[in-house]
């Protein structure tokens, strides 16, 4: 022990936390430090999403006007689920569909899926060599239908400014299922504006309508908030398995990196929105495409897993400066 500290918290630590008050009260929260300038805070009501990130006090991530937003408010018809878009860092989409709202072998799909606002069933945290661990564990399981469950690892250095997402896809029922997931992480202001570089070596690049298509030129340059802005996506095709996206704001000398496996989360979004406080940008990777799951299906992209299967995918976020 350091003979220095009474407690360990005064360097780094986890506290769990409650909201109280508006449409947050009683979510659990755990804020993290890791005593070398990064901190988040995981919200384990909200399938262990990251709703804030931030570095040396600066923020990183967007949040939405709705704020923080408890599950029973949660509405899955059509795109409600808009309502209770946080944002923050991370929004995990899935499992059981991505994207646009659709009716895909007779089963109505609402965007974007449920699992982002379904709480931890199951969680703990603890520390390890040289990190602190926190996991938990998300039920995406009815009756007569679905069973699949999330087992999420978030693995936050101790020793520089990174964390690991890994998130194990288990199949605990006894049809096969597909799974769809979408890691929608969540750049915002002052990371974020008109003179932040954006980096993505894809191999090639799709627009997903002819509104993106128009502007494919520009689309990693940022721009000002504008009013009446029609977001934006495009499609980014790595050559091989490795996948890397960052976005680097020069008037505050550091950004953020996002490192995956391109072939196992082979649907990367761009995700451009430049209006008015509804300012973000979306550095998106996922085992498919937001086009809806019936899409997916028809394309071949659609994964499924087999009863009793495993699908696991890995996420690294690392924090430099220049």
């Amino acid at each position: 022990m350091n003979p220095y500290i009474g407690n360990e918290s005064q360097l780094y630590g986890i506290e769990e936390h409650r909201l109280s008050g508006g449409r947050g009260d009683g979510m659990r929260l755990l804020e993290v430090n890791n005593g070398k300038g990064l901190e988040l805070t995981v919200s384990l009501d909200r399938a262990a999403d990251i709703s804030r990130l931030r570095f040396q006090g600066i923020n990183m991530s967007y949040f939405s006007p709705c704020g923080y937003v408890a599950p029973a408010y949660y509405d899955s018809v059509g795109s409600n689920w808009l309502n209770s878009f946080t944002a923050g860092f991370l929004t995990t989409c899935g499992l059981q569909a991505v994207g646009t709202p659709c009716v895909d072998e007779g089963e109505e799909l609402p965007l974007h899926g449920s699992i982002g606002n379904t709480p931890a069933g199951h969680s703990y945290w603890t520390r390890e060599e040289g990190c602190l661990v926190i996991k938990a564990v998300v039920e995406d399981e009815v009756i007569f239908g679905r069973k699949l469950r999330l087992n999420r690892e978030l693995r936050i250095s101790l020793e520089e400014n990174s964390f690991v997402i890994t998130d194990t896809i288990e199949n605990t029922g006894a049809r096969k299922e597909p799974i769809e997931i979408l890691y929608h992480m969540n750049m915002g202001y002052p990371l974020l504006d008109e003179d932040s570089e954006v980096v993505i070596p894809a191999e090639s690049i799709v627009p997903r309508d002819g509104h993106a298509a128009g502007d494919i030129e520009n689309c990693l340059k940022m721009e000002k908030p504008q009013a009446g802005y029609v977001e934006r996506c495009y499609y980014h095709k790595f050559k091989d398995a490795d996948g890397r996206a960052s976005i680097y704001q020069p008037k505050l000398g550091c950004g953020l990196e996002i490192a995956f496996d391109a072939e196992k989360l082979d649907g990367f979004v761009e995700w451009k929105m430049m209006g008015i406080r509804d300012y973000v940008l979306g550095l998106e990777c996922g085992n498919c495409y937001p086009d809806g799951r019936d899409i997916m299906r028809k394309t071949g992209m659609l994964k499924f897993l087999e009863p009793g299967g495993k699908a696991e995918y890995q996420v690294k976020v690392n924090i430099f400066q220049r």
